[in-house]
């Protein structure tokens, strides 16, 4: 008898694996197969599964208090907002429970910034093509995506995208109504593609010139992925607003928005809410994450490890020129541009228990724990490898 899924709506496509259990970087199949993840539930399992210290920190709390509202006081939240103040730019945090809601409410936040200036008019925010912020109205309207937009009525307005790196379409873009430019520094759904420092100091500069806030979404490249706490530390280069989550939880739903005070200047009292962020238990797990990351020596380990894999893929990629394309990417957080479709590439890894993501651009992402260690990136190099090899065995089958 096959798994009742009829009652969930057909939304998903689901490779056919149910996982038990985890450890690290692993995760074990109900058949007690093992799998070396490296997709981390989406960038997700930022200290991989069953982390020891998060295992505590969520047992301890749940045996206290789960949620109380916003209503009242929840002092783990005011430290783990202070620590993330400490830790970056920001001023401000505001706890949600996902991405999308980060990227809510940082949309928000521009917006009533420049209400509260007295220019309601200035509402608009520039995107750029290829984005993915989040699956809510707005965000998909952000991300401007035609195939998240198709079938939901009037696109939500307010966005205006231009091409990734087109300076002269940017600055013709921006007129009286824009409020803020909205960026990943990294596009992770769009294909693992790197945002040049060279370009992010262009859009600070224009920002500055033209009284724009500068949204960073950092919900897929935050919390050490690249090696830094947060990506845009690799430019030098200062954001407004910033929106992070996966990696922040480490696998227990946690979104943060982050601003500067004046920022955040039109953001009063029921101006915005949520019922459940900030509850305890999310706050209990967010700070055991920053506890591990922001150790001495952590983000040390992640460039290090990443250097390994980059190197490893590079020789993958020499061995099998018409099967990976390119590597991209920056630290935990690297693409594969392939030569064959990204679906059957990550199948055939999967059936040599590697897992991995397809994203935008025929790319697949690799996104293991930060926690890896350069065995199991040599262990996982060997699995691409086998599936590399089964794929250029069919190209080269198809070309005779």
């Amino acid at each position: 008898m096959g798994p009742v899924t009829s009652v969930l709506l057909p939304n998903y496509v689901r490779a056919p694996i149910a996982f038990e259990r985890g450890e690290g970087a692993w995760l074990v199949a109900r058949g007690g197969e093992r799998y070396l993840d490296f997709g981390a539930g989406v960038a997700v399992n930022a200290l991989g599964h069953a982390h020891p210290h998060l295992v505590a920190a969520l047992t301890e709390q749940a045996s206290k208090v789960w949620h109380v509202s916003n209503l009242y006081e929840i002092p783990e939240g005011e430290r783990l907002g202070q620590r993330l103040v400490d830790a970056t730019f920001a001023d401000i945090a505001f706890f949600c429970n996902s991405g999308a809601e980060a990227n809510e409410a940082a949309i928000k936040m521009a917006r009533k910034y420049h209400a509260a200036g007295g220019h309601p008019e200035r509402f608009r925010i520039i995107t750029f093509e290829g984005a993915f912020h989040g699956r809510t109205l707005a965000t998909i309207a952000a991300g401007g995506q035609q195939k998240y937009i198709e079938g939901f009525g009037p696109k939500v307005d307010g966005f205006d995208q231009v091409p990734a790196g087109d300076m002269a379409a940017l600055e013709a873009a921006i007129t009286p109504e824009t409020a803020a430019l909205m960026i990943e520094p990294i596009q992770g759904e769009g294909g693992v593609r790197v945002v040049p420092a060279a370009e992010l100091r262009h859009l600070r500069a224009l920002c500055d010139r033209h009284g724009l806030l500068l949204i960073m979404d950092e919900v897929q490249t935050g919390v050490g992925r690249t090696g830094r706490l947060f990506a845009h530390e690799w430019s030098g280069v200062t954001p407004d607003i910033m929106s992070a989550a996966k990696g922040i939880g480490g696998g227990f739903p946690l979104g943060v928005c982050l601003a500067t005070k004046e920022a955040a200047r039109g953001m009063v009292p029921g101006s915005h809410g949520t019922t459940f962020g900030g509850n305890p238990l999310a706050m209990a797990v967010g700070n055991a994450v920053l506890d591990i990351v922001l150790a001495p020596g952590f983000l040390d380990h992640v460039n290090r490890v990443a250097l390994v894999l980059k190197q490893k893929l590079a020789s993958l990629r020499d061995r099998h020129p018409q099967v990976v394309l390119e590597i991209r990417g920056e630290g935990l957080m690297l693409g594969l541009k392939l030569g064959v479709p990204n679906t059957e590439f990550a199948a055939a890894a999967r059936a040599e228990h590697l897992l991995a993501i397809p994203a935008g651009d025929n790319v697949v992402r690799l996104l293991p724990p930060l926690i890896v260690s350069e065995d199991e990136v040599a262990q996982a190099v060997e699995r691409l490898e086998a599936a590399a090899a089964q794929l250029d065995g069919g190209l080269r089958g198809a070309a005779e």
